[in-house]
């Protein structure tokens, strides 16, 4: 467990004011007298980081063993996360550090639903359904030895049964793009190197799976944009994803499409 210690000594504070630093409430801090306590020993600020090793950030919020089931409320959704990849694709193994945090995996229950004007929403996936979720959506849990994720329906991207993202079905209001490829050449047809190449902001519809958006009475209506459509849509919204054979897609919502090209 590491502590932090603040010495507020004369000797401190004198070399405080000497040079200038700012102080808190009359108290004033020099880098002397700031010192952390970890498993290597004492260390002061701006040493090197190594100091740092036994510190161990844990973000998931452990479920008591006592504890059997978890049944979540309203519209969220219980998923239990997929493992990361351990190994690349050529055999490789990759150091924790290097693993791709998952954004997939198993529903293991659901919610009753939300009430959206006089009507109520069911969730619309249910369990043993394999979905994909936006990067930071939920609150992570340790249930039962397995990481799982407590998150709103709408934080679901889509369905995805296969490994491959082209196979992704939308839910709610999103829609899946293939982004077309960056243009390689200048107009007066200069080769553009990787990190000149602008990122495009256009694709085609390449599925509108289950998605569909709701009036003010709760009631679900199909979304106008259909498959096929080359569209024009926000350069920094959705999710990101990378095909198989390497191709770049993207999950968005349908208001974040700006305009049907033709």
């Amino acid at each position: 467990m590491a502590s932090l210690q603040l010495g507020s000594s004369g000797v401190a504070a004198a070399a405080a004011a000497k040079r200038g630093l700012p102080s808190f409430d009359g108290l004033r801090l020099s880098p002397s007298a700031l010192m952390v306590s970890s498993p290597l020993g004492v260390c002061g600020v701006g040493l090197d980081k190594r100091c740092f090793r036994g510190l161990v950030v844990k973000a998931a919020t452990v479920v008591a063993p006592k504890y059997t089931s978890i049944k979540p409320l309203g519209d969220r959704v219980l998923v239990k996360i997929k493992s990361s990849e351990e190994k690349t694709t050529g055999g490789i193994l990759l150091p924790t550090t290097a693993q791709t945090k998952p954004q997939g995996g198993e529903v293991v229950a659901v919610g009753e639903g939300r009430a959206v004007g006089k009507n109520k929403v069911g969730i619309s996936v249910q369990t043993g359904a394999q979905v994909v979720y936006s990067k930071y959506a939920g609150t992570e849990l340790e249930f039962n030895g397995s990481k799982h994720l407590i998150l709103k329906e709408d934080d679901i991207v889509g369905i995805l049964e296969t490994d491959d993202v082209k196979d992704l079905k939308p839910l709610n209001d999103r829609v899946l793009i293939k982004v077309a490829e960056a243009e390689e050449k200048t107009a007066g047809g200069l080769l553009l190197t990787e990190a000149a190449k602008e990122k495009p902001s256009t694709g085609t519809v390449s599925d509108s799976g289950r998605a569909w958006s709701l009036d003010e009475e709760g009631n679900r209506k199909p979304l106008t944009i259909t498959p096929g459509s080359t569209v024009l849509y926000s350069k920094y919204a959705g999710n990101e994803f990378k095909g198989a054979d390497g191709s770049e897609y993207i999950a968005l919502r349908a208001s974040d499409v700006m305009a049907v090209l033709s």
